[in-house]
Order: C-alpha cells, then sequence, then structure tokens
C-alpha cells in the first residue's frame, strides 16, 4: 500500500464523528455518547469496514457489534447526515511535493489558496514570526528541516497553527511543512511533504515571496518559482548535529512518503 492508495480511501470515507477542532464536542462527549464501539458500528452499518482479529482474540465487528448508543447523543452521526461526505485529508502532488504530502481538510472548508511563502527553517523560527506579528493574511508559512531525516524525527507544528488561530489568521493563512501536523491542528495545513529539506527536496529551495498554490480538486501542491536554476547551486544545510539512537535514525530512514521506517544499512561496498 502506498500513499496514493489512501486518498481514494478517504475521499469516500464521511466524517461523522463532531469533533474539536473543527467540530462542538470533545473525546469526552464522544466516549459518553458510546465511545469508538459507536463509530465503528456506524462505519460498519455503512459498509466502510472490514471484519479483522484483534488483540482481544474477538474480531472487530464483535467488538463493536455491542456498542450502546447514549440517547439524545448528537456526537457520532449517522451516514447519511455526516459532518462531511469526505474524509478529514487528502493526498497532494505538484512541484513542491513530487513524493506527495497530506492536506488536512477536517477543521475548514477552503478548496484552494495561493500565496506567498514566509519561509522559515525550523518551529522556533517560525512561531517567533507568528508571536511578533510578521505572518499576514493571505501567507503561506513554510516550515522545513523538520522532516524525518532534518528533525530528526518529524515533529508536530501544533505551536505554530496553535499560534495562528490565536492570531486570528487560522482561517486565512496556509502552512507548508516536511513534519507533521497534530490531529488538534485548525486550518490550511500540508503536511509530511516529501522529499523533504533535508535531501534536497523543493521545499529547501522555496524563498519568501514564491507564490504557492493549494489546489485540492486537482490534488496539486504547486510553487511558482525556478526551481531548476536554484537546485544548480544549492548548498545543503549542515546537518543537525546528533548523536546515539537519532543519529542512527537520521542515517537510516526513509521518506515520509514511505513510512518514515528505517532500513538497514547497505553492504560494504554495495551501493544503497
Amino acid at each position: 500500500m502506498g500513499i496514493d492508495d489512501f486518498d481514494p480511501l478517504s475521499a469516500r470515507t464521511p466524517v461523522v464523528a463532531d469533533l474539536k477542532p473543527g467540530g462542538r464536542f470533545t473525546a469526552v462527549d464522544m466516549h459518553r455518547a458510546g465511545g469508538e464501539r459507536l463509530l465503528g458500528a456506524c462505519l460498519m452499518g455503512a459498509g466502510l469496514l472490514r471484519d479483522t482479529p484483534t488483540v482481544t482474540g474477538r474480531t472487530l465487528f464483535e467488538e463493536i457489534g455491542d456498542a450502546r448508543e447514549t440517547p439524545g447523543q448528537q456526537v457520532v452521526r449517522g451516514t447519511t447526515s455526516p459532518v462531511k461526505p469526505r474524509g478529514g485529508f487528502a493526498i497532494l502532488r505538484g512541484s513542491l511535493a513530487p513524493e506527495g504530502c497530506v492536506l488536512k481538510l477536517a477543521g475548514h472548508d477552503r478548496d484552494r489558496h495561493v500565496g506567498p511563502a514566509r519561509v522559515f527553517d525550523g518551529e522556533e523560527a517560525a512561531f517567533a514570526a507568528v508571536q511578533a506579528g510578521s505572518i499576514q493574511p493571505g501567507d503561506v508559512v513554510v516550515i522545513r528541516y523538520e522532516g524525518p531525516r532534518g528533525g530528526p524525527g518529524m515533529r508536530e507544528m501544533l505551536a505554530v497553527t496553535a499560534a495562528l488561530v490565536g492570531r486570528g489568521l487560522g482561517d486565512t493563512v496556509a502552512l507548508v511543512t516536511d513534519g507533521r501536523f497534530s490531529g488538534a491542528t485548525y486550518g490550511m495545513m500540508a503536511g509530511h511533504v516529501a522529499p523533504e529539506a533535508e535531501r534536497g527536496g523543493p521545499i529547501a529551495l522555496i524563498e519568501d515571496g514564491d507564490v504557492i498554490t493549494f489546489d485540492v480538486a486537482s490534488r496539486r501542491l504547486d510553487v511558482d518559482a525556478d526551481l531548476s536554476a536554484r537546485a544548480a547551486s544549492f548548498v545543503p544545510r549542515p546537518p543537525h548535529r546528533v548523536g546515539g539512537v537519532l543519529a542512527k535514525y537520521a542515517a537510516l530512514v526513509s521518506s515520509a512518503s514511505e513510512g518514515a521506517i528505517t532500513r538497514p544499512p547497505p553492504p560494504p561496498g554495495g551501493s544503497s
């Protein structure tokens, strides 16, 4: 299963739980409504689940078959009246993400965003800019060198996205990162951009002012810039000085588009 297989799965799976940050209720409310068993039973009834063994020794359908719905609950909605008819994310490709990226769709209704890039090497620099009031409506915040190898480890950009919402920019600013975003993230966010900056991906070549386009309908994430010319003179950023497990991870980790899994090193004298 590859990254592109997730897009059609998301497209045909409705959002049936009305949960924050885009919805009205919290996880505690969902538990009181009937919990994950109720959510599973809803999807099972719509034919959107396959039965499979679980760690309890019972099958998935056996586990959710005894779901109990709290009378009057409004958290888990049926598939005939979902919160949204499509899933909470989409897979985009384009000149900025040749190997793909994950765009969050839950929590906002935007299908397109075009704006100038504001580029930051790392989460801390982006957070400081937001706090200083340097980000304007319409901007595209680009946070790079946070990918599996560059982090190393793919931190989530929750602090930055929360700060954008706090500044009243959640509905007018987009974000692009080779790191991750949280399930609690609100707004138009593209994460897992691959190849990551540490591998010399296009995100490493973006400059302030480059126009970036999100287009959900065409599943595209593009940048209006001559990246080929910049690539010819690109000088990689010196890698983080890390040791131990982190250094081993950074040396062996694959692209986010391949699951950010680690692979054994090539044999001496062999090819990678």
